[in-house]
């Protein structure tokens, strides 16, 4: 059937046929016509539309159960079609400026306070006039409750359009058919800042951006201890010739923030952007200043540096980047706060000399969720894992000891009234320098610590052993210690739970239980089912890789261990 364009008579508003024969004009207004839209980059964070709806598209495509875990059923979709994982491609294309350590998009896009959004609109439910395969659509926009419309394209109905909508106020958009209007839609987009910050299970640690590459062939050799040789270890790709040469370290794990170990995989930025995907009408702004290694003090209200030296490491702490972030493109000034933050003398670190930046409020984006993940360093949790899985005779847990990197569970229960002060020193922060309404404090979402080495029964313990650690001989865990340190973490997640209490905080914990039988010793040291719960680290022996080749490992494959050990640390 042959094309015919609908056109606007000269006199009156009738169609006119071939030939110039007038036919009656289509009833539109009874077609129920509607006009759908969506964001076009719902997660501002990601400056490629396209990345967005990958993630998008893998969502809508989940079933009614699988949505019932969005994330997690979401990555074991993304993995198994991306083998190096999704953030590879992604994570030089986001609004984080990593050589200013600045949040920012190329080009003139205002990243913390947009002034408008692109939207797609859509008609639905324009029935066609009989002998007609394409109707012309006439789109205009005009402010809310305004009568003057400006044109904005002419084109097929059947065609989505690109609108341009101001934030926040939005717009009136109008589709017209010759004279008649056929829709109007009052299009206004919701835009979510959502923040993070915290430590290493903010940031993303155990999942870089771009993991290590392994040769199909190539082995490497690390030497000799007094007890084992250390030969046959899985080699990078790429032509370094030592260990340490610059083309090795080339082939580093590569991250969002090198300096920070925080990636895409964030739990932070995941929980942004599942928000933005699952509603086409609403856009979320992230802003994440997670760093692996931070505490309270050093992270949060003083400027920490990082846990991998970078030639431009952070130069705020994280509490000073996010009000300088809230500014957008105004100034965020920095304040002396000598008083308000040591809790009379309780954290010491914070007496005289504090300095903060501080956005003023009537130039401060307002926050609407705060994700923190804090707690675990300022009692030394990190130093209980190393006491539970480095030998008492290695040399690493003596040198630790000596520097204070290792600690007895009565060390970290002593700190545990000095945390109770900082939570307190960064509830008065998050309203008075973060600006988050008292009586929103449920704002602010503390995240507990899962456990480490549950078994399935959620009581007993990984058992003693090397299983996942026969990397380095100095690694060795103790079924003992390792109890210990749980008893320590279920302190800790109530000490967690009652700050939350006091300051009226959101406090997540329902993911622990998930983690019980996903810990550090989940999975297999024998015939093992897949390469991915394969606790052994490959080695070659006699020029044949035991128990499979290193160049098959994926970093990204789903498997039953939710904690890297440190074999798979290694790869």
């Amino acid at each position: 059937m042959r094309t015919v364009h609908v056109i606007l008579a000269m006199a009156g508003c009738g169609l006119l046929g071939p030939g110039g024969a007038a036919i009656a004009e289509p009833n539109w207004r009874g077609t129920q016509t509607q006009i759908e839209w969506r964001v076009e980059n719902g997660f501002r964070f990601f400056t490629d539309p396209a990345d967005t709806q990958v993630h998008r598209a893998t969502y809508e495509a989940l079933s009614a159960q699988e949505k019932e875990t969005p994330v997690l059923s979401a990555e074991r979709a993304l993995s198994a079609r991306h083998d190096e994982g999704w953030a590879a491609s992604m994570y030089r294309k986001t609004c984080w400026n990593w050589a200013a350590n600045r949040f920012e998009c190329p080009g003139k896009d205002i990243y913390i306070k947009p002034v408008s959004h692109s939207v797609i609109a859509e008609l639905h439910g324009l029935a066609e006039a009989a002998g007609q395969t394409t109707v012309e659509c006439r789109w205009t926009q005009s402010a809310v409750g305004s009568k003057a419309e400006r044109l904005i394209a002419t084109q097929s109905c059947a065609e989505p359009i690109k609108l341009s909508i101001p934030y926040p106020s939005g717009s009136e958009i109008h589709a017209y058919v010759g004279e008649a209007e056929v829709a109007l839609k009052l299009i206004r987009v919701t835009d979510l800042l959502v923040a993070g910050m915290g430590d290493s299970f903010g940031s993303g640690e155990g999942n870089p951006d771009i993991p290590v590459r392994f040769s199909r062939e190539r082995s490497a050799d690390y030497g000799k201890t007094t007890d084992e040789d250390l030969t046959g270890f899985p080699a990078r790709v790429g032509p370094w010739q030592q260990i340490g040469d610059p083309e090795f370290i080339e082939e580093n794990a590569r991250w969002l923030d090198q300096a920070c170990h925080r990636s895409l995989y964030s739990y932070q930025m995941r929980v942004a952007l599942q928000l933005a995907i699952e509603d086409p009408h609403r856009a979320v702004t992230f802003i994440g200043v997670a760093c692996s290694g931070s505490e309270v003090v050093p992270g949060l209200f003083l400027r920490y540096k990082g846990n991998e030296w970078v030639p431009h490491p952070p130069e705020l702490s994280q509490i000073s980047g996010l009000a300088e972030a809230m500014c957008g493109s105004e100034e965020a000034p920095m304040q002396d706060l000598p008083e308000a933050y040591h809790m009379n003398g309780r954290i010491p670190e914070l007496q005289g000399g504090l300095v903060l930046r501080k956005c003023e409020p009537e130039n401060a984006r307002k926050i609407d969720l705060l994700l923190v993940s804090i707690g675990g360093n300022d009692i030394g949790f990190a130093r209980l894992v190393a006491n539970a899985v480095l030998a008492d005779q290695s040399l690493l847990k003596q040198l630790g000891g000596w520097f204070g990197q290792v600690y007895q569970p009565s060390e970290a229960t002593a700190r545990f009234s000095t945390l109770e002060a900082r939570y307190k020193a960064l509830n008065r922060a998050a309203h008075n320098i973060l600006h988050i309404p008292w009586e929103q404090s449920d704002r602010v979402i503390l995240t507990a610590y899962p456990g480490l080495a549950l078994l399935d029964d959620g009581q007993k313990v990984c058992p003693d052993g090397r299983a996942g650690m026969d990397v380095l001989p100095d690694f060795a865990l103790s079924a003992t210690k390792t109890l210990d340190g749980e008893k320590v973490a279920v302190k800790l997640n109530a000490i967690m739970k009652k700050a939350t209490s006091t300051y009226g905080w959101s406090f997540v914990d329902a993911h622990r239980q998930q983690f019980v039988g996903r810990g550090l010793c989940a999975g297999f040291t024998d015939n093992s089912m897949s390469i991915a719960d394969d606790l052994r680290l490959p080695r070659k022996v006699d020029n044949v890789w035991v128990p499979y080749n290193p160049a098959d490992f994926k970093a990204y494959a789903s498997r039953q261990r939710w904690f890297r050990t440190p074999n798979d640390a290694f790869m």
